[in-house]
C-alpha cells in the first residue's frame, strides 16, 4: 500500500461523502450511532491539524421519508421534495449534536448545480468553503432536492462530491459506501468475489464492473461513484472508496493506506478544461462530418464551419455547446464564438464566406481549440452529461 501512501502526501483538504447507505438505521430512518461514530472520526482526523475536512452528506431524503411515514418504493417528486425538507433539518440536528458534544461548530451549505454553474456563485461558494474552514466550522453540503429541478440537479451525492472538489479545490476525495469499493464481480452474487485495491485508469472494464448499490437507500451506486472518481481524477485528484459501517475506516485509510479501491489521479486537463467538460452544462449541439471529427479529436484542432453539418438547440455566443458526430456520439464541449442562427446559415462554409455570408465576422473558428475539452470515457454516456 505503500503507493496508495505516497499519493496521499501532502494531502491536506479533503472531502468526505457519506451515501444514505451507510447513514441508514434499521428501522429505515437515520442512524443516530452512526453519525456519532463519523464525528468521532472525522474529528479524530482532524485532531493533528494535518487534515481539513468537508462533509458532503446524503441522508435527507430518507430521514424526511421514516418521519413522514411515507410508503416504500419510488417517491414522487412533489413527495421527495417534502421528504427532503423535513430531513435537512433532522440530519442538520443530528450533525450539529455530534460534533458539538467534540467542541466543533458545523455549516450547513445546500447547492443546486446553478450555484457552481454560474461563475459568480461559483466563487461564493468557494469562499464560503474557505472562509469556514480557516474558522475551524465543517461545512456540511447536501443538494438542495426540495427546490431543484432536473436542469439543476447535480443526479446524486457523488457526483455533487466530485464536483465539489474542484470548486474547493481538494486534495482528495474520500466516499464512504455500504460497499467496501469496487470488487471483480458483484459480491452480493458472489461472495469469494475480490476487490480491487489500485485503479490506474478508468475504462470500460473498470466501468463494467461497476454496478448498483446494495442498499436501495439513495440514487447513486457503484456506477455513480465510479463516475464520480473520473470527474475528480480528470482534476488531477485522487479518489477513495471505503466501506464506512465500521469504526475507524476514515483513519485506516487516511493513516495506514488500508482498505477500499484506490483511483489515482489523471494527467493533462487544465483547470479551465475541467470546468468545460465537467461543470458547465451544454445549450445545444453541433454535428460534424468525418473530417472535422479526425481535425478535432485526432488533430486537436478548432472548430471551423466547414465542417458543421447540422445545429440543434438554442444557444448564444459564449455559451458551451457539445460537438457530436454523424452517429450522435459526443467529440468535443466547448465554448461557441456565434450562436445558434449563426452557426445555422455558416454551416458548410469556408471561414473566408463568413463576413459575405453574415454581413460580419467575430471569428475564423465557431469554436477555438483553447476553449474546448475532449470527452473521457465516463463522461461521453450521452451528450450533454
Amino acid at each position: 500500500m505503500q503507493n496508495r501512501m505516497k499519493l496521499l502526501d501532502g494531502v491536506k483538504r479533503i472531502v468526505v461523502k457519506i451515501g444514505s447507505g451507510v447513514m441508514a438505521g434499521a428501522d429505515g430512518g437515520l442512524s443516530e450511532d452512526t453519525l456519532q461514530r463519523l464525528t468521532g472520526d472525522i474529528c479524530a482526523l482532524e485532531a493533528d491539524g494535518r487534515f481539513e475536512v468537508i462533509v458532503v452528506s446524503s441522508g435527507a431524503v430518507m430521514g424526511g421519508r421514516k418521519a413522514l411515514a411515507l410508503p416504500a418504493g419510488k417517491l414522487s417528486i412533489p413527495q421527495k421534495q417534502a421528504a427532503a425538507a423535513v430531513g435537512q433539518v433532522k440530519l442538520m440536528d443530528m450533525w450539529k449534536k455530534h460534533f458539538s458534544v467534540r467542541g466543533r461548530k458545523v455549516a450547513q451549505i445546500l447547492l443546486t448545480h446553478g450555484d457552481i454553474e454560474d461563475s459568480a456563485r461559483y466563487r461564493n461558494v468557494r469562499n464560503t468553503v474557505t472562509t469556514l474552514l480557516d474558522m475551524k466550522v465543517i461545512p456540511v453540503i447536501n443538494e438542495n432536492d426540495s427546490t431543484a429541478v432536473d436542469e439543476l440537479k447535480f443526479g446524486d451525492n457523488d457526483t455533487l462530491a466530485a464536483k465539489i472538489t474542484s470548486v474547493v479545490d481538494a486534495d482528495l476525495l474520500l466516499i464512504l459506501s455500504d460497499v467496501d469499493g469496487l470488487y471483480e464481480s458483484d459480491p452480493r452474487k458472489n461472495p469469494l468475489a475480490k476487490i480491487i485495491p489500485q485503479v490506474e485508469t478508468i475504462d470500460e472494464i473498470v466501468l463494467a464492473l461497476a454496478g448498483d448499490s446494495s442498499s436501495g437507500s439513495g440514487t447513486g451506486g457503484m456506477r455513480a461513484k465510479v463516475r464520480a472518481a473520473q470527474v475528480a481524477s480528470d482534476y488531477g485528484v485522487p479518489v477513495w472508496i471505503i466501506g464506512g459501517g465500521t469504526t475507524g475506516a476514515i483513519q485506516d485509510a487516511l493513516r495506514q493506506g488500508k482498505g477500499g479501491t484506490f483511483f489515482h489521479p489523471a494527467q493533462g486537463m487544465s483547470a479551465k478544461q475541467h470546468r468545460i467538460l465537467h461543470i458547465l452544462k451544454p445549450r445545444g449541439e453541433i454535428v460534424v462530418d468525418d473530417g472535422a471529427k479526425q481535425a478535432l479529436t485526432g488533430g486537436k484542432k478548432s472548430l471551423l464551419p466547414s465542417g458543421i453539418v447540422a445545429v440543434r438547440g438554442d444557444f448564444e455566443a459564449g455559451d458551451v455547446v457539445v460537438v457530436v458526430d454523424g452517429q450522435g456520439a459526443p467529440l468535443i464541449k466547448g465554448v461557441v464564438q456565434y450562436d445558434h442562427a449563426e452557426v445555422d446559415k455558416i454551416k458548410g462554409k469556408k471561414s473566408s464566406e463568413i463576413e459575405s455570408i453574415l454581413g460580419y465576422k467575430k471569428k475564423d473558428e465557431v469554436m477555438h481549440r483553447d476553449d474546448t475539452a475532449t470527452y473521457t470515457l465516463v463522461s461521453a454516456g450521452k451528450a450533454g452529461e
